[in-house]
């Protein structure tokens, strides 16, 4: 890997943190010194640390690994449309940069809606975050207007979710490559599992759609591992295996050095040097 390369999407699952109430399913243990053994073999050195639903809006667990990376380390937190500045002040001084806003899995505070999507992003604006969408290809389709004009950088998690078995004729494709064109917003490369039904380690029916993103805004894309991979079997994923599909993608090394270091480090804050 190049140095400085980094997992723009991972969570940190800490058992000294409580889940929040309204999650029905046991987290899995994914702490920061597992997380530093899969940086040590893979070769990364910087990440993007995700608040997952598990938690609901309570940062805690995340604030707590920032602590531990470091400056190597970017958070991504969930607030409710409530928030207040100091709360945002807080979370910014700790390292966060960005606020999640998920259409997908179950939240504490039950149906997010466009409303409140746009809420969070102009109350991003004064603390110059981005919001990032993890929604699926028909919510992307029916929120198309409101998300071109979001006042913030917008991060699209998990390809858009768009099932490898419609690829670039789906229509999530098309508005999500019409929003990369404005040049606000940007695409993770990550959950590729979630795309695919011919699986491991190739992921090869989400080669065409991967290859289309990457050529459509190689500059606005970034890689995430995902880890510790909840939505799929325990042991199932294989994060080198991920890598390997990221390069089949992008077809240059000077393509994937972008991606895994340039891109996050114009996002995400990162500093010069690695």
């Amino acid at each position: 890997m190049p140095a400085g390369a980094c997992d723009s999407h991972m969570h940190i699952f800490d058992p000294r943190f409580a889940p929040s109430p309204h999650w029905q399913r046991t987290p899995p243990r994914a702490e920061v010194a597992a997380y530093r053994r899969l940086q040590q073999r893979l070769g990364l050195s910087r990440c993007v640390i995700v608040t997952p639903s598990t938690y609901g809006t309570d940062n805690a667990c995340t604030l707590d690994a920032l602590a531990q990376l470091g400056r190597a380390a970017r958070g991504v937190a969930v607030v409710d449309a409530e928030v207040g500045d100091a709360e945002l002040d807080r979370l910014a001084a700790a390292g966060v940069c960005g606020l999640r806003v998920n259409f997908v899995s179950p939240q504490s505070w039950g149906c997010t809606t466009p409303h409140m999507l746009e809420r969070l992003a102009h109350k991003a604006v004064r603390l110059g975050w981005h919001i990032q969408l993890l929604a699926s290809p028909a919510q992307i389709v029916a929120m198309q207007a409101l998300l071109a004009r979001l006042p913030v950088p917008l991060v699209v998690d998990h390809l858009g979710r768009i099932d490898a078995a419609l690829g670039v004729a789906s229509p999530a494709f098309g508005v999500l490559c019409g929003l990369l064109d404005a040049g606000r917003t940007w695409l993770k490369l990550s959950g590729v599992y979630m795309a695919s039904r011919t699986g491991a380690p190739a992921y090869g029916d989400a080669r065409a759609l991967g290859r289309a993103f990457v050529q459509a805004a190689p500059e606005r894309m970034l890689w995430g591992s995902d880890w510790p991979h909840t939505t799929e079997p325990s042991g199932s994923v294989d994060d080198a295996d991920l890598l390997d599909v990221l390069r089949a993608w992008c077809g240059s090394d000077a393509v994937v050095d972008g991606i895994l270091v340039a891109n996050p480090a114009r996002l995400y804050g990162f500093p010069g040097d690695p």
